[in-house]
């Protein structure tokens, strides 16, 4: 997408106004509320998986827990990336977005999605080596090496968030400053531009195209394993409850790729149905995760419910001010049991039998 301008009329863009989403305006109210709603629920929900982790020591000594933490830290700041300002556009505040603001925002969101991807290929690697190879999975999946590919994809997602926003701000933004997107995201970014922006379409598309491509390719190859590994299992309890294990990654799986496939995946163009696509995969997947893996994990949900008792058990032994250690209260008039020896009456000593 090829754009000129006079030399003389150019003048740098310092600020973005995010347009937001399209909706009725006697539903902005109402809007705002809904999205608030739903943020809070993500944040609660996936601070919730955290807590059940950390405090079980089942669950945060095994490595398919430690990613499903990960993971719910992931959602919990990709979902503060972008819901806020969602709700922020539907009250009557500024819609203007700083030029740093909108880099940030690129950045930050391209980064926690990147690695998130990564995430899941882990998982998915994990549950591999749980199904297809049970006997060397402690070997081949410890704590330490978990911890080191968790921080591998932090940094290829950080690189790849980087190499995303680099290209974008690089060209420049001398025109209208009206984004037609509820955050800063490449496609609605690279409209603005007063440059040839096809180089940037090409490198978005490789770029994301293959990480993406690679991440589900991968995912796809284990999940093969896992399938062929579970038909040989010949109790049928034994499927159900292997494919019940896979079962919640798959879904999650599924509703993150194919969102980002139909966004990224078609360079150039532009569909009425973008920001919907969008909403769903950076506002609704975050809250979803928690939802699926408590309702689908019963190691998770037993987890849950021994932390709710242990809060309730914590609360009801709580002593009252009255049962707090003090000295016994003897009626008037009365002494104290003496000690074995003595006589009753003080400095007496006891009579011998």
């Amino acid at each position: 997408m090829e754009k000129t301008k006079n030399n003389s009329m150019e003048s740098k863009v310092t600020e973005f106004i995010l347009l937001g989403l399209s909706h009725p305006p006697n539903l902005r109210t109402f809007l705002c509320l809904v999205f608030l709603v739903i943020y809070i629920l993500t944040q609660l929900g996936n601070m919730l998986i955290l807590l059940t982790v950390w405090a079980d020591p089942q669950l945060h000594a095994r490595p398919m827990y430690i990613l499903l933490g990960v993971l719910s830290f992931l959602d919990m700041w990709l979902s503060s990336v972008i819901v806020p300002r969602i709700i922020l556009n539907f009250t009557h505040a500024s819609k203007a977005m700083s030029f740093a603001g909108c880099v940030a925002q690129l950045y930050s969101f391209h980064f926690l999605g990147s690695t998130q991807c990564f995430l899941y290929t882990l998982m998915a690697y994990d549950r591999y080596l749980a199904i297809c190879r049970p006997l060397h999975y402690p070997v081949l999946m410890n704590g330490r090496l978990c911890t080191m590919l968790v921080a591998g994809a932090w940094v290829a997602g950080s690189i790849h968030g980087s190499i995303q926003a680099t290209l974008t701000f690089r060209l420049p933004y001398c025109g209208p400053n009206q984004v037609d997107y509820f955050f800063c995201d490449i496609p609605a970014v690279l409209r603005l531009a007063c440059a040839d922006t096809t180089i940037n379409e090409l490198v978005t598309f490789v770029d994301i195209g293959v990480v993406a491509a690679s991440c589900f390719l991968l995912i796809l190859l284990s999940y093969a394993n896992i399938v062929y590994a579970i038909l040989q299992i010949r109790t049928a309890d034994g499927r159900r409850k292997a494919f019940s294990t896979c079962g919640s990654h798959l879904t999650v799986v599924t509703v993150y790729y194919v969102p980002c496939i139909f966004i990224y995946l078609r360079p150039g163009s532009k569909s009425p149905l973008d920001g919907a696509v969008a909403v769903f995969y950076t506002v609704v997947t975050p809250l979803l995760n928690p939802l699926i893996y408590t309702l689908r994990n019963k190691e998770v949900k037993s987890a849950l419910r021994k932390l709710v008792c242990l809060s309730k058990d914590s609360s009801d032994t709580r002593p009252a001010p009255s049962q707090l250690t003090s000295p016994e209260r003897v009626p008037k008039g009365l002494s104290p049991e003496p000690p074995e020896g003595q006589s009753p009456l003080r400095g007496a000593p006891a009579r011998s039998p």
